[in-house]
């Protein structure tokens, strides 16, 4: 009988005590699954772009303008030479490297910007003075550009899916100009004379360079929208040759007028597609048993 007692006080607590366990086990929080830091990552995109462009020129060249400057300084004035901004529009395929680091090539067309602007003689000028003559001439054309690019981008860190970027890139440029004209009129000891000069359409490679500035948003993780200003040099572009009204050579040598140091100041909105996805974390599955 002592013996049955025994067994079933030592069964009775073995019971509370597994009870027990059971109770802080169930009251014990489970383990904070480890989640390891974002690795870096890296995939192709593709990437389009349109913008408006706004541009300068550095100086206009021919013959008898470089004449005129280098022998009468300061008598050849300039009025207006310059552009209307027009549209452009690229495409290009890029690699995101990691977090930080992205390049990409482009192809970009730039729509015709009209060109306008004066150049006078005033009667008063070293060059009036010498030559007893000074007139205006008044410029129209237009100018069109196919641009190819490498650039490169830093993303400066991410705050609410934006992006700030700063970038640079090389390339080349296609520079065309059409439909140039110069409408001229002179005095000369009196007499007033009026001239028309055409140059044919011809265009000219350069080499090209750019700096961007910006900043990007994260749609979804594979779209991304981009708003960017661009600094962009484009070289010098070159009418064919020139010819008077009738298609005589202009002034006898038929010489072509240059636009030198093309610069533009552009705002550019893009869409960036990623072609990959970064690895999200899976907790590993926890199964009872």
């Amino acid at each position: 009988m002592r013996s049955v007692k025994i067994f079933v006080i030592a069964g009775a607590a073995s019971l509370l005590s597994s009870m027990a366990l059971a109770a802080d086990m169930a009251i014990a929080p489970p383990p904070m699954p480890y989640a390891p830091p974002a690795a870096d990552f890296g995939g192709w995109y593709l990437r389009g772009d349109i913008g408006m462009t706004n541009q300068q020129l550095g100086s206009l060249h021919t013959t008898s303008i470089d004449s005129v400057n280098a022998n009468f300084p300061g008598s050849l004035q300039n009025h207006g030479l310059g552009f209307d901004s027009s549209t452009s529009f690229d495409i290009g395929v890029g690699y995101q490297f990691n977090h930080w680091l992205r390049a990409d090539i482009t192809g970009e067309w730039r729509g015709k910007a009209n060109f306008h602007g004066s150049q006078s003689i005033g009667a008063g000028s070293a060059f009036a003075l010498a030559n007893n003559q000074f007139g205006v001439d008044n410029y129209s054309g237009s100018k069109s550009e196919a641009v190819f690019m490498a650039n490169a981008y830093v993303d400066l860190g991410t705050w609410w899916c934006v992006t700030p970027f700063i970038g640079a890139g090389v390339g080349t440029s296609y520079n065309r100009i059409s439909g140039f004209r110069d409408d001229g009129f002179t005095v000369t000891g009196g007499t007033l004379s009026n001239s028309t000069v055409y140059g044919d359409d011809a265009g000219k490679w350069n080499f090209a360079w750019a700096a961007y500035a910006g900043l990007s948003y994260q749609v979804t993780q594979n779209v991304a929208i981009e708003l960017a200003y661009r600094y962009i040099s484009l070289g010098s572009g070159t009418t064919g040759t020139t010819r008077d009204f009738n298609g005589a050579l202009a002034n006898g040598l038929g010489d072509p007028f240059v636009l030198k140091n093309i610069t533009s100041n552009d705002l550019k909105l893009g869409v960036r597609w990623n072609l990959w996805s970064p690895p999200a974390y899976a907790p590993p599955l926890i199964t009872k048993g």
